[in-house]
């Protein structure tokens, strides 16, 4: 597998035109069909898009097989100019290796998703196409009340145009989720707390480089199966790494030990700088208080720092960036450029 020295960036769409909506992760649209109708409508309505389904969209069960060829219908119609998934899963792993490297690199799209769909980012970035961390049609799209403005912002800049963008901080944000059944919950706007802004930690430095990463469990189930990962380490050299953690919430210490597990490999240190999002602290299975949820993020960025320092001194750290599982959420281009400017406490991503 050759890198291209020059990732793509796609053809952006415009108003008007047909996007492809799939589920290569998981058929989540079948089981809460409330959340998934109001993404479709906001994506036609407000960012004016002609959403296109295919077989497996709704599909529940759909077979590795089944989700594979939706890939390759999206990315091999003409009439369809970008690639949204629905939402996030737990077993993309199992399509990769079905998926047709030489089908997708020669009909290049932006293709929208995070969480699980962190492995058809790899897999793009490894076919050197230009991917988008965020925005999916359940969660963002779909979000209670209205879209988040910030989050809307930044997804009409990551659609529609090409150039710097400069991220910024949420002002306020929500944690809590709401319950997708219930068209109740989904009509209020959610309640919202006080951000903090973003936390610098490390040497004052500006670094500019491709990103890399993505959700932080869905990496070390790649580094297990050694796939998409590769074995020449120094194509991630003066890459940014952009990590997350899903609201399946995993414990400090497995954070340590994955981080680690990337030390020991010799890729950690790859990466001179690292936006860490702002962790989900709470779900419908750990319906942390506000006291536990502010524990479990300082035990996470901790974990982090600890790693860090064993593996990584050098690297410059931005801590709470609103993107991954967050609302609100920052579109991140995957494999584009990026700047963290450790002197002005500014980070600008290139669309």
């Amino acid at each position: 597998m050759t890198i291209p020295v020059r990732p793509l960036y796609p053809p952006k769409p415009r108003p008007g035109d047909r996007i492809a909506v799939i589920s290569p992760a998981s058929g989540l649209p079948g089981q809460f069909p409330l959340p998934y109708e109001l993404g479709l409508d906001r994506l036609s309505k407000e960012f004016g898009l002609i959403p296109v389904e295919y077989p497996a969209t709704r599909k529940t069960d759909a077979t590795p097989r089944e989700r594979a060829d939706d890939i390759h219908a999206a990315f091999a119609d003409p009439t369809v100019k970008a690639v949204m998934a629905t939402i996030g899963g737990d077993d993309q792993i199992t399509v990769l290796p079905l998926l047709d490297r030489e089908l997708i690199r020669a009909n290049p799209k932006p293709f929208f998703g995070f969480s699980d769909n962190t492995n058809l980012l790899v897999y793009l970035w490894n076919t050197g196409i230009v991917g988008y961390h965020g925005a999916s049609v359940m969660c963002e799209l779909g979000r209670p009340g209205a879209m988040n403005p910030l989050t809307a912002e930044s997804l009409r800049a990551a659609l529609f145009t090409s150039g710097p963008y400069e991220l910024r901080p949420a002002e306020r944000f929500r944690d809590k989720d709401v319950d997708w059944a219930d068209p109740v919950a989904l009509a209020a706007e959610p309640e919202t707390r006080p951000g903090d802004g973003w936390s610098w930690h490390g040497p004052e430095r500006v670094v500019e480089g491709r990103t890399w990463g993505g959700n932080l469990e869905i990496l070390s189930w790649l580094l297990m199966a050694d796939r998409e990962i590769r074995s020449d380490l120094s194509v991630y050299d003066g890459c940014v790494l952009v990590l997350d953690t899903s609201e399946d919430m995993p414990a400090a210490e497995e954070v340590f030990r994955i981080l680690r597990s990337m030390g020991e490999r010799g890729l950690l240190r790859r990466f001179p700088a690292l936006l860490m999002a702002r962790p989900k602290t709470w779900s419908f299975a750990h319906p942390n208080s506000p006291e536990e949820a502010a524990r479990y993020a300082r035990e996470q960025r901790e974990a982090v720092l600890r790693a860090l320092a064993a593996y990584a001194p050098e690297t410059l750290g931005v801590f709470d960036v609103d993107l991954g599982h967050t609302d609100p959420q920052l579109v991140i281009p995957y494999g584009g450029q990026v700047r963290v400017d450790g002197r002005g406490r500014r980070v600008s991503v290139t669309y």
